[in-house]
């Protein structure tokens, strides 16, 4: 298994679902996730989407920068930096943004979210 292979598999699987459908992210949550969304903690993969479908815009595109990966000390897990703009419909100017996954393998050879980072970066 090629980490950063299976990085940028996994960072252009959640962007393309998360701007094109955010309710299909739910799989990649259990109810031991946590999401940091903005200084916001939210646990479990009900409130973590809850949270995700929730949010003031309905349509945006994520263009990725930066995305750096390192193994984790537990069992083939992996931590995931992605650094990018996020633009959203009907606005002129794009957000800059940083995200970091902490993404643990499953026992059917695939990595669930167990711990999301997002904030937004103004300049």
């Amino acid at each position: 298994m090629d980490p950063e292979a299976v990085a940028k598999a996994f960072v252009e699987h959640y962007y393309s679902t998360f701007d094109t459908n955010r309710a299909n992210l739910a799989n990649l949550y259990q109810e031991g996730s946590m999401l940091t969304f903005e200084g916001e903690k939210i646990q479990g993969s009900h409130n973590i989407l809850a949270k995700l479908t929730s949010l003031p815009f309905q349509h945006c595109q994520h263009s990725i920068t930066t995305v750096d990966c390192q193994p984790s000390a537990v069992n083939a897990a992996m931590l995931v930096f992605v650094s990018g703009n996020l633009q959203l419909a009907g606005e002129q100017h794009a957000l800059r943004f940083s995200q970091m996954f902490h993404l643990i393998p499953t026992p059917q050879g695939s990595f669930y979210v167990l711990n999301d980072i997002f904030r937004l970066n103004y300049a």
